[in-house]
């Protein structure tokens, strides 16, 4: 089983590399998915190593982000190391 950071910092990547570095702003992607801009920025830092992966991002959260990109857990969970 890969390191509870690992897993961390590639979830925060693939959601940074996918949707927040595409989206028109930060606060954009946030409004858009219902979370705070402190929760997309802390992702966003994470994806960039210019912040400690010590962040453990609710299931609540991912599921917002997920329904707002219209794909499931599952296909998130199957696409995130590819």
């Amino acid at each position: 089983m890969e390191d509870e950071k690992d897993v961390i910092f590639t979830i925060c990547k693939y959601i940074y590399t996918n949707w927040i570095s595409k989206a028109e702003s930060q606060r954009e992607f946030a409004s858009k998915c219902g979370i705070e801009e402190s929760t997309a920025r802390r992702i966003k830092n994470i994806a960039l190593g210019t912040s400690k992966t010590d962040y453990n991002m609710s299931l609540r959260t991912l599921i917002r982000i997920c329904k707002k990109q219209e794909i499931s857990l599952e296909f998130f969970f199957a696409n995130i190391n590819t």
